[in-house]
C-alpha cells in the first residue's frame, strides 16, 4: 500500500543562528513539536540527520542517509551557511491524509501554525506538498522540491497536491470531512 510523502518549506525572517527571540522560540519548540507528531496515529517516519549530536542546524552539511542529499526550492535565495542559514523544512511519510491533517491541525503544531507569520516569511510560494510514494520507498529531499515546485507551477494534481485539492493514491480526486474548500466538504 503507498504511504503519503509530506514535504514541507518556509523560509524564515532571521537565520536559525540569529540570537533574536522569535527564531530562538521558533527553534526551542521543534523538538517538542517532532516527538508530539511521531506519536500520532499514521504517522511512519520523518528525515533525520545521521549525526543528531550536531543538531542538525546546518542541513546543507548534515548526512541524511536514505532520504538523500539536502534540497532546496531554486527560488530560496538566503544563506546556506551555519550563520546565514534562514529556513526550515521537513520531510515525512504518513498513512494516510486523515492522519496527516489530525496532526498537523492539533496540539502544539497547531500552536506553531498560529505563530508562523511571527517567524517565517511570506513567499508566495507553498509551504507544503503530498504525494503518493510507493511502499518501500523513501522519498528524498530533491523528491519534496520537485513536487513542491510542480504544484507551484502546475497546481494540484496527482503528482503533487495539497490538503485542498488532493488526491487518492490511484489518481483520483478525493475529499475528507473537514478537508478540503468549504463548498466541497463532504457532509
Amino acid at each position: 500500500m503507498p504511504h503519503l510523502a509530506l514535504y514541507t518549506f518556509g523560509v524564515l525572517k532571521s537565520p536559525l543562528a540569529d540570537p533574536a527571540r522569535h527564531t530562538r522560540e521558533f527553534h526551542e519548540s521543534g523538538e517538542a513539536v517532532y516527538r508530539e507528531i511521531g506519536q500520532h496515529p499514521g504517522y511512519i517516519a520523518r528525515a533525520e540527520a545521521a549525526d543528531r549530536s550536531l543538531g542538525a542546524r546546518t542541513d546543507f552539511d548534515s548526512d541524511w542517509g536514505e532520504w538523500g542529499e539536502f534540497a532546496v526550492p531554486a527560488w530560496y535565495g538566503k544563506g546556506r551557511t551555519v550563520e546565514t542559514t534562514a529556513l526550515a523544512a521537513t520531510l515525512s511519510l504518513w498513512t494516510d491524509l486523515r492522519s496527516a491533517f489530525d496532526a498537523i491541525y492539533t496540539g502544539l503544531h497547531r500552536e506553531a501554525l498560529n505563530r508562523r507569520y511571527d517567524w517565517f516569511e511570506r513567499t508566495g510560494h507553498p509551504g507544503y506538498v503530498f504525494w503518493w510514494a510507493s511502499d518501500g520507498v523513501i522519498p528524498t529531499w530533491q523528491d519534496g522540491v520537485s513536487r513542491l515546485e510542480h504544484l507551484h507551477d502546475h497546481g494540484s494534481a496527482p503528482h503533487a497536491f495539497t490538503f485542498h485539492h488532493s488526491f487518492a493514491p490511484d489518481g483520483t480526486p478525493t475529499r475528507i470531512k473537514g478537508i478540503g474548500p468549504k463548498s466541497d466538504k463532504v457532509r
